[in-house]
């Protein structure tokens, strides 16, 4: 299981994740955009995307992948504009554990765990308490 969600400008965008032959994976319709402060809203999203899961998506060569499905949404022509003032987080579920990671961009421009800020739950913690904890890190992050 793997799900990004993105906060940009006050608003919480949380696509479907495709998987694509040999676990890569990219964002795919249906997309939630909803405000981060519309508490039930992101509840919602997240419950509606983490039941969803990841599924199987086309494997395109890198020239034929479309523009990122998040622009149509935020209204944007280029991925650089979007990841300005972006916070980005993953929600992923490896056998019975569930993780939150923080994405801290890379000098290559590409995303990867914060470790400093990934959050690892204990067996048998419920995919509500994963959600929970998803938006309380949300509010706090709008906030600022």
């Amino acid at each position: 299981m793997n799900c990004h969600i993105y906060l940009r400008n006050g608003i919480v965008y949380v696509p479907t994740i495709g998987k694509m032959d040999k676990g890569f994976y990219r964002g795919v319709e249906p997309v939630a955009v909803v405000s981060a402060s519309n508490i039930e809203a992101v509840r919602q999203s997240l419950q509606a995307a983490l039941a969803r899961g990841n599924p199987i998506v086309p494997v395109l060569r890198r020239r034929e992948w479309p523009p990122p499905v998040l622009l149509k949404y935020a209204g944007l022509k280029y991925w650089s504009e979007f990841e300005r003032d972006l916070l980005f987080w993953t929600i992923k579920k490896k056998d019975t554990a569930w993780q939150i990671a923080s994405q801290k961009r890379q000098p290559d421009r590409m995303w990867k765990d914060d470790p400093e800020r990934t959050i690892t739950f204990p067996a048998g913690t419920t995919t509500d308490d994963v959600i929970e904890r998803m938006i309380e890190i949300i509010q706090q992050s709008a906030d600022h």
